[in-house]
């Protein structure tokens, strides 16, 4: 089995990454429009700005949020408009590839050999993202001790639960410390206290970070992010801090928490989506 520590890789920091960053914004999308299929727009028309921190998106089945966050992590090119990452364009002459050596990305579903141990997964992840050979072990280590798995790192990746192979999953996407972390539907599959744990880590993560975290649990909004954005049928319904997505909602609307009525007072408005089974 080949080992992180078996690669080598000839890139090195240079003068431009010790640069200031010249961007106003991790993320600006203008008039975003990205279609799935011949006909179905999923993202269509937004405009959206995202800075540090951690940005909770949440939305309906069928919103458009993993093809927005797909888009944001250079999986699919925008049909229309305009999409910045880093201060660089996508979808015109701008690098792609080095956009991705800073953007980490947990998709909902990820593939893997399960002959790997942990840390030769996140050892391989790490190597595809182009870190320097030199840098793998140690970020290697970081990241699985971000996650709480420093003592299964030498575990095949069969003998995992499926919630210790979501936590693999944060750590793949962790490993080359990225200035864009986008996660899809991260707590799947994590316990109660797994999930208290992450979202103290996704604090740490904002401080510097830009973070946009896709769920369907309003709680881990409430308790880790400090911005929401509320997307529906491919458009922007909302964006603004989790005080005032519960301001929307009133005592006739539906939900069990103050968040929750005021996304559902929003997906009901006039004209927005509505959710439904």
């Amino acid at each position: 089995m080949t080992t992180g520590r078996e690669y080598s890789m000839t890139s090195a920091v240079s003068a431009a990454d010790l640069a200031p960053t010249p961007y106003a914004h991790e993320i600006r999308a203008t008039g975003l429009k990205v279609r799935v299929g011949r006909k179905r727009m999923a993202v269509d028309g937004l405009d959206l700005s995202l800075g540090t921190g951690v940005h909770g998106l949440l939305g309906p089945n069928g919103a458009g949020k993993t093809t927005l966050i797909r888009t944001l992590a250079t999986v699919l090119r925008p049909t229309e408009g305009d999409l910045e990452l880093l201060g660089g364009s996508v979808g015109g002459t701008g690098d792609v590839r080095a956009l991705r050596r800073r953007i980490g990305y947990l998709p909902q579903e990820f593939g893997y050999y399960k002959r790997f141990t942990v840390r030769e997964f996140v050892e391989y992840m790490a190597w595809l993202k182009e870190v320097p050979g030199a840098d793998i072990p140690a970020a290697v280590q970081r990241a699985v001790e971000r996650v709480g798995l420093a003592d299964r790192a030498d575990d095949r990746m069969r003998t995992l639960s499926g919630g210790m192979v979501r936590r693999v999953g944060i750590a793949q996407a962790l490993v080359n410390d990225p200035a864009i972390l986008l996660l899809d539907e991260p707590t799947v599959g994590l316990d109660p206290a797994q999930r208290l744990r992450f979202r103290e880590l996704l604090q740490q993560l904002g401080t510097d970070t830009c973070v946009l975290v896709s769920t369907h649990l309003v709680e881990d909004v409430a308790a880790a992010c400090t911005d929401v954005v509320l997307f529906a049928e491919g458009r922007l319904v909302f964006q603004g801090t989790p005080d005032e997505l519960a301001a929307a909602g009133g005592p006739e609307d539906v939900g069990d928490s103050p968040l929750e009525r005021g996304y559902s007072a929003l997906l009901q408005a006039p004209g927005q989506g509505r959710g439904a089974w």
